[in-house]
């Protein structure tokens, strides 16, 4: 079964999906075999990763591979469907010893209690700075699953990438707007409590976003809204051949877009707007040389 989605399904999916506001929880015995985990949302497959622990199956690979993109997983890895209707059969008969969930989206731990225990993380909290909360779940993880030193280890590095990306910085002397298409007529764009602005805010740059957001700093705007945002530079998450940037080039509306009169938006290839470390990663690896064009 092809369960590819489509960008305007797929964001408002992303968009719209109800995380609890509780505190990450955990419903386990004794610490897990670290070699038979599944992870059923994606930002907990980087988390596991970064703590030294590859799953043995995750939730809609084939998405992961679109939308995430790094780090990549490996072929014996399975995927055990969809991130909200995952196949239960499948995962049985697989006999985890810990299912690695996020609050609030997908399925919950009561549903997988008879399959297996299951550690549970958030996005946010009530402070609504997900880079910071990141860091502590990776800790959290890395301690229940005896991989103390791993998870303290990826850290360190994740900081040295962050100050090497902001050192290999061109001078920055406007503000940024990070978006990505909805379809013709809206995006989703990122301001406050967003990941995006976590890390901008750590390179010393600034968002020139500040309306509205949810509580994962995304908000659904139309197109025109971006026409407002003078002396900006454009940041657009491209992910595939259906962005409709394409159909919009020529449009009256988007010549008068500030940042493609200026000639000040650049395209960035895959990055997962709620990630974890490697997608801050990537979006550090990415952002030097797009700024520097």
């Amino acid at each position: 079964m092809n369960i590819s989605l489509s960008r305007r399904h797929f964001l408002l999916l992303s968009a719209s999906a109800s995380l609890a506001t509780m505190l990450p929880k955990m419903s386990y015995a004794a610490q897990p075999d670290t070699t038979r985990v599944i992870a059923l949302e994606w930002r907990p497959i980087e988390m596991l990763i970064a703590c030294g622990v590859m799953p043995m199956g995750v939730a809609d690979k084939q998405n992961y591979h679109r939308w995430v993109s790094e780090p990549a997983l490996p072929e014996h890895v399975i995927d055990v469907g969809l991130r909200n209707e995952p196949n239960y059969e499948l995962m049985s008969r697989m006999q985890p010893s810990l299912f690695v969930i996020s609050s609030g989206f997908g399925v919950g731990a009561r549903a997988l209690a008879t399959l297996a225990p299951t550690w549970e993380t958030s996005f946010y909290d009530e402070h609504g700075h997900p880079l910071t909360l990141l860091e502590t779940e990776i800790l959290r993880l890395g301690i229940f699953l005896g991989a103390e030193s791993e998870a303290q280890n990826h850290l360190e590095h994740f900081h040295r990438h962050i100050d090497k990306t902001k050192a290999a910085l061109p001078p920055v002397n406007k503000p940024l707007i990070i978006f990505s298409f909805l379809d013709s007529q809206r995006v989703m764009i990122f301001g406050q409590q967003s990941l995006f602005n976590d890390l901008l805010s750590r390179l010393g740059l600034h968002n020139a976003w500040d309306g509205k957001t949810n509580r994962w700093g995304s908000a659904i705007v139309g197109i025109e809204t971006l026409v407002n945002l003078e002396g900006a530079i454009g940041l657009c998450l491209t992910h595939g051949d259906d962005d409709p940037v394409h159909s919009l080039a020529d449009s009256a509306l988007w010549q008068v877009m500030p940042f493609v009169r200026d000639k000040q938006l650049h395209f960035l290839p895959a990055v997962w707007f709620y990630g974890g470390s490697y997608s801050a990663m990537r979006f550090c690896n990415l952002l030097p040389e797009a700024l520097c064009v």
